[in-house]
């Protein structure tokens, strides 16, 4: 064999070895695109899309962890619980929330669940129950939802007025730089033996450094109304505010008294420190003769972002009864 054969014989074996080879070679699959989490900030902070989807949403809670206690001459009453001078009480919170842009305007849900510690004594079940549901689409919700009349009040622990502020309801709230109107109907139907409807209406106008809010409601069983008023307005280091209402006789939003009147100032010692002194009247209590007041002190104090301590004293003195001081100290954690 000479040596022209010698290597042509070569490169003839090694052209078969290298098919072979190449026949048997796995290319590996190009790996499947992945598409990350994306933040959201067209509705606020929190918000991030639901990955394949142009919705956002938020997920937040709390947890509430108070102690409570009361005068011992008072919880010993014989027309009072027996339960000693102090409780404490552990309350969760879990909100979820949806919103997303369309043809009609934003549409947005609001789910809250909320539970309490196994056989605290403001739930002796300890289980979770719904506590909010509801759907808005532009300015109308509709759902499970707290009414307006749930912003009667101050700061503080001890005014009192509102009854009942949380139904199925249906109500359209219209807002412009300075102006808010609400409109609302509300399913009465659990507090009565027949189905029955209540209305709501609000108007708040910020003028300036001071906010004004009126509110009507109308209980169409019992034929009775009640109406308030609100002015906040920042005074000095702190906000103070000033309310008043009034309620023709016992209705699903109102059977505290006829009326009432309070004040609040919320003094910002520190950045962190808030303090906030009120003070509460209340005429005809129970729509029976017999007058009452009752006065507090507030402080919350941020320890962190997202975890507030939180300590009240209140006293309340009301004709033909003994005095009542009450309180809790507080840590809430939300997020």
């Amino acid at each position: 064999m000479n040596i022209k054969s010698l290597l042509i014989g070569s490169a003839a074996a090694l052209a078969v070895v290298s098919g072979a080879q190449a026949a048997d070679a796995i290319v590996a699959a190009e790996p499947e695109p992945m598409e990350y989490v994306r933040v959201c900030d067209a509705f606020g902070t929190g918000y991030f899309y639901i990955p394949g989807t142009e919705t956002c949403l938020k997920i937040g809670g709390e947890i509430r962890a108070s102690v409570y206690f009361a005068d011992p001459d008072f919880v010993n009453d014989d027309n009072a619980d027996d339960n000693g001078p102090w409780e404490s009480e552990v309350r969760a919170r879990v909100t979820i929330e949806a919103k997303n842009d369309s043809e009609i305007g934003t549409i947005g849900s609001y789910i809250r669940l909320q539970g309490y510690g196994d056989l605290d004594y403001s739930d002796s079940s300890g289980a979770f129950s719904l506590d909010q549901a509801y759907i808005t689409v532009g300015g109308f919700k509709v759902g499970y939802a707290l009414a307006f009349w749930d912003d009667v009040g101050i700061s503080g622990e001890n005014d009192a007025f509102t009854n009942d502020t949380k139904f199925n309801l249906m109500s359209y709230t219209y807002s412009s730089d300075a102006f808010t109107v609400g409109l609302g109907i509300d399913d009465l139907s659990p507090s009565y033996l027949d189905n029955n409807v209540g209305v709501e209406a609000m108007v708040s106008a910020s003028l300036g450094a001071a906010t004004v809010s009126l509110y009507g409601v109308y209980d169409f069983e019992a034929e009775e109304g009640a109406i308030a008023g609100i002015l906040s307005a920042d005074v000095g280091p702190g906000t103070f505010e000033l309310y008043g209402a009034y309620a023709s006789d016992v209705s699903v939003y109102a059977n505290v008294a006829e009326w009432t009147v309070g004040a609040a100032y919320g003094f910002k010692a520190t950045d962190k420190l808030t303090i906030t002194p009120s003070v509460n009247y209340w005429s005809d209590v129970g729509f029976v003769d017999g007058d009452a007041w009752g006065a507090g002190i507030l402080a919350e104090y941020a320890l962190a972002e997202g975890l507030t301590a939180a300590a009240t004293v209140d006293y309340f003195d009301a004709d033909g009864a003994d005095d009542v001081w009450t309180g809790f100290v507080r840590l809430t954690r939300s997020f």
